[in-house]
């Protein structure tokens, strides 16, 4: 019986997918390392975000930053806990109104929202909540990965109406050129 060449690349193709590992998906449960990738190639350890599973296929989070590798800054009459760099000072805010604080595999919003910064140069005073940076994650092969968007924080200056929705929609944000934020990308893994 003769094989053709085809015939036995595209089996020999499919020999190695099975061998190969794949690519597990990222559970919704237990406590992961937050990282922050910055622009000049460092990856810092900033903090850490449980997941406890909850009821239909969701998971409740509760993020914890690093303080250790913050420094505190005091803008606007208020302690932030900051990332420094010669060009730019990245800021948590922690988001501050009651709410579910619920993730699942297909919206990540409460995420974005427990996770928001602001940013400024080392020089400013005050916080200019205008300088707002939302992450929006996805999945990628090594766990989450969140990129920075330019929002409002002002937007969340007074309590939503509704405490049970996330304020700030896809709409509510945009992408930033590449690079233009010191903090280029933040991973949960």
């Amino acid at each position: 019986m003769l094989i053709k060449r085809q015939d036995l690349r595209g089996a020999m193709l499919c020999s190695l997918m099975v061998l190969l590992p794949t690519a597990q998906a990222f559970e919704l449960q237990g406590e992961k390392t937050l990282v922050a990738e910055t622009r000049d190639g460092q990856y810092t350890r900033i903090g850490r975000v449980e997941f406890t599973p909850a009821e239909k296929g969701q998971a409740k989070i509760r993020v914890h930053m690093d303080h250790a590798v913050m420094r505190d800054h005091f803008l606007s009459m208020r302690e932030f806990k900051c990332l420094a760099a010669a060009l730019e000072v990245t800021c948590h805010v922690p988001y501050p109104y009651a709410n579910p604080a619920t993730v699942s595999q297909d919206n990540w919003q409460w995420l974005d929202h427990h996770l928001l910064f602001l940013y400024k140069k080392p020089a400013d005073f005050g916080a200019k909540l205008w300088n707002g940076i939302i992450f929006r994650w996805r999945m990628s092969p090594t766990g989450l990965e969140g990129l920075p968007q330019a929002v409002d924080l002002n937007l969340i200056s007074a309590p939503p109406d509704k405490l049970d929705l996330p304020p700030y929609g896809q709409a509510d944000s945009e992408p930033f050129a590449p690079d233009a934020r010191w903090i280029r990308k933040l991973r949960i893994e």
